[in-house]
């Protein structure tokens, strides 16, 4: 029996995220070509996005079934078995008989023929109770936090942090809306264009919703917008309306200069490039000269040459002479408020290394500040939603630093607000700290957070 292409590149795509660290989303971008039928870039997709978010509850209940855990399985077999128990479990218009069957196929294709019956005996016995709650096999004595992780397939520590902030019912919100697919979001760089491009998007059979933050933006089913000609000729880019909204926070003047810190892979930067206008110049800075290179070809697409690319670590003292008005530092973070869109890293990510990504962070903020004019604005921001990446940071770097105020939530809600959707509340994005927040299960975006800082 032959293996259908969807699943091959499921499994091959799986195998290099497990093996290489590579994240699902750029391996996945990578495979599906122009070539590959929607039909099976879709269930690619499905399947890839799926095990990995519903890893941990998968192996539960694999491992009821199997004398050896299957973390401590061979690769090809983990899989196998993880995308067959996925489909008999989450989709029910695959036939049982296909997802066993293909399966078993899989370890063959991978040389693992010793491992064939396994995975056929395992799978059929998950086929036959696959309606049945996983609740009911629950250990008893369990604690509320590893019940709440396993059924909703997080990692205990993770789950234990959310409880004791959010308390049980924020937390399980959140936890749902990180296993559901993110709305697939695009930003307009043009709004005037904003109808031309839906209308010639739908032409293409795709199914276009306004955004739910920002009123140029919009999102797609149906079909991928990066094969689209709107998105060859720069008129749109493929982006989350949360990431949209912070460069929009810097308020961003003709003739200002700014600096975009760590920009790569370079989304928010656009937007400063086009704010800034003929007179203004931008600096967009990143410590890895492969991600400037390829910042450099989506600005080409983009058709955008008015910014200075230059490599550098923020982590250090910043090398430039002059001051900047403007300045964006999205630091690399934990990356906590993208789980829907990289449901890897809820399996990578390890407590510590929160207190790790603060240390650096800080050191980022402190040297941009350096760098800010007299009267200037930053924005520091994440796609975390932990306070030691956002909120006690910046709390820590005031206190050292008397010259830098926050912005208050009204002030920097009047910067946004002509962006926003009709329906939204700039002042509701804001929480009483002054702080911008969004969240997964609130607003349907990436969890992002930000601070507006301005040096008197």
């Amino acid at each position: 029996m032959a293996v259908s292409l969807s699943r091959k590149i499921a499994f091959d795509v799986l195998r290099r995220v497990e093996a290489e660290g590579a994240y699902a989303s750029d391996v996945l971008h990578a495979e599906l070509t122009a070539q590959v039928k929607p039909a099976d870039a879709a269930l690619a997709t499905e399947l890839v996005m799926g095990v990995l978010r519903w890893r941990r509850l998968l192996d539960f209940l694999l491992d009821r079934q199997m004398k050896k855990p299957v973390e401590r399985l061979d690769l090809p077999v983990a899989l196998a078995l993880r995308m067959g128990a996925y489909q008999l479990r989450f989709l029910e218009k695959v036939p049982a008989r296909a997802a066993v069957n293909e399966s078993v196929e899989l370890v063959k294709r991978a040389r693992k023929l010793s491992a064939a019956s396994l995975v056929n005996a395992v799978l059929r016995t998950i086929a036959s109770d696959a309606k049945s709650s996983p609740e009911k096999y629950l250990p008893s004595g369990i604690s509320a936090a590893e019940r709440i992780a396993i059924l909703h397939s997080h990692p205990t520590w993770m789950v234990e942090r959310w409880l004791a902030r959010l308390g049980e019912v924020q937390t399980i919100a959140l936890l749902d809306a990180n296993n559901r697919a993110p709305r697939l979001s695009c930003a307009v760089h043009r709004a005037d264009e904003r109808d031309e491009i839906i209308g010639a998007l739908e032409k293409a059979g795709m199914r276009v919703e306004p955004g739910v933050l920002l009123k140029a933006a919009f999102s797609v089913t149906g079909g991928s917008p990066a094969r689209t000609q709107a998105f060859r000729d720069g008129q749109i880019s493929i982006q989350d309306e949360a990431s949209q909204a912070i460069p929009l926070l810097l308020g961003v003047r003709e003739s200002d200069r700014v600096l975009d810190l760590c920009a790569a892979p370079g989304g928010k930067t656009p937007a400063l490039i086009r704010a800034a206008g003929n007179t203004g110049a931008v600096v967009a800075a990143d410590r890895h000269a492969h991600r400037l290179r390829a910042m450099a070809a989506q600005f080409q697409r983009l058709g955008l040459q008015r910014a200075q690319l230059v490599e550098l670590d923020a982590t250090h003292a910043l090398p430039f002479r002059g001051e900047f008005n403007r300045i964006l530092v999205d630091a690399p973070c934990s990356g906590t408020g993208t789980l829907a869109r990289h449901p890897e890293i809820r399996w990578r990510l390890r407590p510590e290394q929160l207190a790790e990504s603060s240390a650096q962070q800080k050191r980022m903020l402190g040297n941009a500040l350096a760098s800010l004019a007299r009267g200037g604005r930053l924005v520091y921001s994440t796609c975390s939603i932990e306070p030691e990446e956002n909120e006690d940071l910046v709390r820590a770097v005031l206190q050292e630093s008397p010259a830098i105020r926050t912005v208050s939530s009204i002030e920097a809600a009047r910067t946004l607000a002509p962006y926003l959707a009709s329906q939204v509340n700039a002042p509701g994005l804001f929480s009483a700290d002054d702080f911008f927040r969004t969240s997964p299960a609130t607003h349907r975006t990436d969890g992002f957070f930000a601070a507006v800082l301005e040096k008197e």
